[in-house]
């Protein structure tokens, strides 16, 4: 039986207790002979979402682990079968891609230290940690925050949905109110990164183990998983854009990335792909939202200057999350990739090094992304 929710019962313990010890294993250089060593487990015996989840969540750590080794170059081309079948097995149960996920490691990487306790940093924990020490939990931990910080928005949805269909416009603005107070409260806890994340850890070290073998030179063919496929496999790496919670905001107020539903530029392709790499259940609640009356159509021809003024709100606390992001990815990625440039890298390395984790041109698709959010804003006639 299952103690907590940080385990697993016998035999997947042996999962455990290697994604537990990733930092050490990998310093010492024991990690791959340790997952080498490990039995070919059927998944049969998972039984139970949140089981499902947590052996996900370590398959992806080990897997990053596997193929990424200390972070040298010294790459794996070949995730072996002991590892390669159960992980697809139980992505393809899950209805997700074999690869460490935002859903994974924010969304399910986490706990509470005093279990009734509040969810703040201070209370909180991440259940398995990459090399760069407390790097990854400032990282893992300050974007969860983010996410719940966002959504206390989500339960107005519906009243948005239902003053739409009653023309109530009254009831829309209490309600869009909520999402912008909610929205600038997630950028309010974006802000922690700071004071968690150091750049040049999480640049040099963290970062290598968020890459995927989509769009990564250091990869270009992708990954062989042995024993499933007998070609090797593209998938991106974690990116924020797997996160549902903004592209949610993004369908709800009508922040178009596609044209007539298709996909405008790289841009949109990304953000468009990036949600098969979200659990099907938030798949399918923003198909949802999208098949349901337009907001902005509906704030247009009310003609109600202040309704407009509270959507525009809406719209700009998106905006500024979004310029935050770039600055962060300025901080983080473009000032430590210039620094290292100067020194002897190869071509791999560099255009390596200025990708996002899920393989795109971070600046160029972070910039697009806000252009068209800054589009969205009514203008005043």
């Amino acid at each position: 039986m299952q103690k907590t929710w940080e385990e697993l019962p016998h035999p997947y313990d042996a999962w455990i207790s290697i994604a537990r010890n990733l930092p050490e294993l990998i310093e010492n250089n024991q990690l791959r002979m340790e997952v080498d060593k490990l039995a070919m487990l059927s998944i049969d015996d998972l039984r139970g979402h949140r089981a499902q989840r947590l052996g996900h969540l370590v398959l992806g750590y080990i897997t990053m682990a596997y193929v990424w080794g200390q972070g040298d170059g010294d790459i794996r081309k070949v995730l072996p079968s002991n590892i390669a079948v159960p992980y697809c097995k139980l992505s393809e149960k899950l209805g997700l891609p074999p690869i460490l996920l935002y859903a994974d490691c924010v969304l399910a990487n986490w706990k509470k230290k005093d279990p009734s306790g509040p969810m703040t940093y201070e209370n909180m924990d991440i259940l398995f940690s990459f090399p760069g020490g407390d790097c990854g939990k400032g990282f893992f931990l300050v974007s969860l925050l983010v996410e719940i910080a966002a959504a206390s928005a989500i339960k107005v949805i519906p009243i948005i949905f239902d003053a739409v269909k009653r023309e109530d416009s009254d009831t829309l603005q209490k309600a869009l109110l909520d999402i912008s107070s909610s929205l600038r409260k997630a950028l309010d806890v974006f802000s922690q990164i700071h004071e968690y994340v150091d750049p040049n850890l999480f640049f040099n070290v963290l970062r290598i183990y968020l890459s995927g073998w989509k769009g990564n030179p250091l990869l270009s063919e992708g990954l062989l998983y042995e024993g499933v496929w007998d070609t090797p496999k593209k998938f991106a790496g974690g990116s924020a854009a797997q996160s549902s919670i903004f592209q949610c905001f993004d369908v709800l107020l009508g922040i178009q990335h596609t044209v007539g539903g298709v996909p405008s530029d790289p841009a949109a392709e990304f953000l468009q792909e990036m949600r098969t790499y979200m659990p099907p259940a938030h798949q399918s609640f923003l198909l949802s939202l999208k098949s349901r009356p337009s907001v902005r159509e509906f704030v247009l021809s009310k003609g109600n200057a202040t309704l407009q003024e509270t959507y525009n709100e809406c719209v700009q606390a998106m905006v500024s999350l979004r310029n935050y992001h770039l600055q962060i990815v300025v901080k983080y990625i473009i000032i430590p990739a210039s620094r290292q440039s100067t020194g002897e890298s190869s071509e791999e390395d560099l255009e390596a090094e200025s990708k996002g984790t899920g393989g795109t041109n971070l600046m160029d698709f972070l910039k697009t992304v806000r252009g068209k959010t800054v589009n969205c804003l009514l203008k005043e006639h």
